[in-house]
């Protein structure tokens, strides 16, 4: 069977349309785009600038032989420089566990209490499979008003956009990462998940995985807080 191939107008008020089309389609497609932009335009800072917050939230972004990515231990090495700036008093690790062979808020907590933030700190949440679902269960489960979240820069504008609709007033810290191939790669993809997040937004569906209220995060913050250990290197950014 043969299939036509697609011919384009040959009149010009038929190529107008096309061309009208086209940029209709991609106003479209930007749209969700510009919406995290202007949403969350007062709400990122620096590491230098983040207010004291009782918690910071960090996504998962992969493990490497069971150990934090690069991207991920960026993540984390600003965790625990908030921690021992004062600015935050605890964390919460969200990530993937849907697997028996793959663990992200274990290898999280165990790299953060590496590097200078107690155990008891600490807080896992093992069902993080997407961003709104984090900020859902941040929420709803983990019962977070106020966290400051931390993600990729490419990454930071729709996860604060999706806590924000979630009920978590949320501040982003955007950390640096090289401009490699995963780089590009997450920044294209944010692309196409800004529509997704658009949808979460405004229909707020429910976590693939809920469950009932833990007390997890109250216990961290009424747990003394201990001398911060000195001499821990805050550059080193691979596991």
């Amino acid at each position: 069977m043969r299939i036509s191939r697609p011919r384009l107008p040959r009149d010009v008020r038929g190529r107008r349309r096309l061309v009208r089309g086209v940029v209709a389609g991609c106003v479209l497609a930007l749209l969700p785009s510009t919406w995290l932009y202007v949403s969350t335009a007062d709400r990122l800072r620096t590491a230098a600038d983040v207010p004291h917050t009782e918690v910071a939230v960090v996504f998962g972004a992969g493990l490497w032989d069971g150990r934090p990515s690069p991207y991920l231990a960026h993540r984390l090495d600003a965790a625990a420089g908030l921690y021992r700036a004062g600015r935050i008093e605890a964390v919460l690790v969200t990530g993937d566990n849907s697997r028996t062979d793959y663990d992200e808020p274990s290898a999280m907590r165990a790299y953060l209490s590496r590097h200078g933030v107690p155990a008891a700190r600490i807080v896992s949440d093992y069902a993080g499979l997407d961003t709104w679902d984090s900020c859902v269960r941040a929420r709803r489960v983990f019962g977070v008003h106020r966290a400051v979240l931390i993600s990729q820069g490419f990454h930071i504008r729709r996860a604060v956009a999706l806590c924000e609709a979630a009920g978590v007033s949320s501040y982003g810290l955007g950390v640096g990462a090289k401009h490699d191939v995963t780089w590009y790669y997450g920044g294209t993809r944010e692309v196409f998940a800004a529509g997704k997040a658009a949808l979460d937004a405004a229909f707020r569906p429910d976590p693939r995985f809920l469950g009932p209220r833990e007390p997890g995060l109250r216990r961290a913050l009424a747990t003394p807080r201990e001398p911060v250990r000195q001499g821990i290197s805050t550059s080193r950014h691979a596991p």
